[in-house]
């Protein structure tokens, strides 16, 4: 059975202060629990309620009541199934592929969705800056959908990063090139800025190259949400 203390850690881990003190994470719902567990990351510990005490076959198994579950998940609806994990060691960035760059992506949502994006178009490495949401933040994990545990998401000063990388670099801006009639390289980095200011100065002068989304027609958009322009420019980068 579950004790008190391992209710208040779960508890504790919805904070980025405490995740980074511990160095672990809390990840809720069957199928990202799952990706999970296939995945590098390590198993702290599993909670389950009785219903669910089939669902998976590994050590380090807790059970707990319907009322304590409700008390600690971050869900609405929770389905009975949590999950603690390591956190990742930081690794090495790729230099062999595409890189995709987050300055200062606030919105857990977009986070979560872009992670997604990263698996589903081969990107294995997101670079971010320290000021960017936290990966661990259980909104983001929500929204990565297990996609998380083959993506690795490294938080890095993004000056002296860029100062150091030998591959060609996009920055995304309202006037950037259009993407569409851009020949693009097997391997480079494609950086997406804040939601509110785009990108940074400080990194602006490292985007040797730029690209942009143009608009069709007569339209008053003023933006496109920064999920969705990484999707349309992921799309263009692997078709080359």
């Amino acid at each position: 059975m579950v004790v008190k203390s391992e209710l208040k850690l779960i508890k504790n881990l919805q904070q980025k202060k405490y995740r980074n003190e511990r160095g672990l994470f809390v990840v809720e719902g069957k199928k990202t629990v799952e990706e999970l567990l296939e995945s590098d990351f390590k198993l702290y510990k599993l909670f389950l309620t009785k219903k669910n005490i089939d669902f998976v076959n590994v050590e380090n198994v807790a059970i707990l009541s319907e009322k304590e579950l409700r008390q600690v998940s971050s869900l609405k609806n929770p389905n009975g199934v949590l999950g603690v994990f390591y956190k990742r060691d930081s690794s090495e960035v790729a230099s062999d592929d595409w890189v995709v760059v987050l300055d200062g992506v606030q919105d857990p949502g977009n986070m979560g969705t872009i992670i997604r994006l990263c698996d589903w178009f081969g990107i294995r490495t997101l670079v971010c800056s320290r000021n960017s949401v936290d990966c661990y933040n259980p909104k983001v994990l929500q929204a990565t959908m297990g996609s998380i545990g083959r993506v690795s998401v490294i938080y890095t000063d993004l000056e002296p990063y860029l100062a150091s990388n030998d591959m060609p670099v996009y920055g995304t801006f309202m006037d950037g090139n259009s993407v569409y009639e851009s020949e693009l390289p097997e391997k480079g980095v494609l950086i997406m800025g804040n939601e509110g200011n785009g990108i940074s100065d400080g990194v602006r002068r490292f985007c040797a190259n730029t690209l942009s989304i143009p608009q069709f027609k007569d339209n008053t958009a003023e933006s496109l949400n920064v999920a969705t322009a990484t999707a349309i420019l992921l799309s263009e980068v692997r078709r080359g």
